[in-house]
């Protein structure tokens, strides 16, 4: 394979040549869409992030606040500081947890507080645009950082979705290195979920974005994908419950999978890191090179 991705995120090795790897999820935010992803006792959580590792997990995200967009989720920082920091620390003190821990906050003094707590990583999806100190806090702790596409300033009514995302990483990269975060700590997220027109419907801007997903190898980066029982699922399968969307969930796993993902974003660990697998092994066969000889019957 030519123009082969690789780096190390925390210590993790990241690439084409690596398997795929799986982030668990841990949300300490009561209001977070999918509820069974809920927990806020930290003793809960360092028990929940063990399991995950012995599943598969390769990375914990934790995270003190929903995102989503289509939710009413606003705390403040403190009150994100106060529901992150105890369980981040619970997961560090755990000799069993083993692996990198990142912070999922879109706040430059939260990010720095779980730092200090112990998180190893930032994952940003405002792309480092919502916080204008966010990179920098990046940069000074010299963490890595995982910048989702937010595409501010940009029409995103009848546009090219792909373009899109890539014109929003490209501007969130360039924030990144300007405030010297080192290149090779970055990891690009399409952000499926959090850019949501009305044209094209936002199930059918995340159904191509992830269709063409190989495209982001344009940057060099580790490609991290979050597709874990999303609502554009619900809308393509007709689940409306995202308890009900775990096969939908590890279908587009798959695909994303084969167009390129090198880390993905999971609250069902045990199953993603099966679906990850069979489809990286059988991904990896279509490479140039692999042949052999077929004989027809009769």
């Amino acid at each position: 394979m030519s123009n082969v991705i690789k780096a190390v995120i925390a210590g993790v090795s990241v690439g084409d040549e690596d398997p795929v790897r799986v982030m668990g999820v841990i949300n300490a935010s009561p209001e977070s869409f999918y509820k069974g992803s809920v927990i806020t006792e930290p003793e809960r959580a360092a028990v929940l992030a063990e399991e995950m590792v012995r599943e598969g997990a390769s990375f914990i995200d934790v995270g003190g606040m929903s995102t989503a967009p289509y939710l009413e989720t606003y705390v403040t920082p403190e009150e994100e500081v106060g529901r992150v920091v105890p369980i981040i620390k619970a997961i560090k003190e755990n000799s069993s947890v083993k692996v990198p821990v990142s912070i999922d906050t879109t706040r430059a003094y939260v990010a720095e507080k779980a730092i200090e707590a112990g998180a190893d990583i930032v994952n940003d999806v405002r792309g480092l645009k919502e916080d204008p100190r966010m990179a920098k806090v990046v940069a000074e702790y010299g963490v890595p950082v995982i910048v989702a596409a937010n595409p501010v300033g940009q029409r995103i009514e009848g546009n090219d979705p792909v373009r899109v995302v890539l014109t929003a990483l490209e501007e969130s990269i360039r924030i990144a290195e300007n405030a010297g975060v080192d290149t090779g700590k970055i990891v690009v997220d399409p952000a499926i979920g959090f850019i949501r027109p009305k044209n094209p419907p936002w199930y059918v801007w995340d159904a191509t974005v992830i269709a063409n997903l190989d495209i982001l190898r344009a940057f060099g980066l580790p490609i991290l994908i979050g597709i874990s029982r999303k609502s554009f699922l619900k809308a393509i399968t007709g689940r409306e419950k995202p308890e009900e969307r775990l096969a939908g969930s590890l279908a587009a796993t798959a695909i994303a999978v084969w167009n390129g993902a090198h880390i993905v974003r999971a609250h069902d660990v045990r199953e993603t890191v099966d679906a990850v697998r069979v489809a990286k092994f059988i991904r990896d066969k279509s490479e140039p090179g692999w042949s052999f000889s077929f004989r027809p019957y009769g």
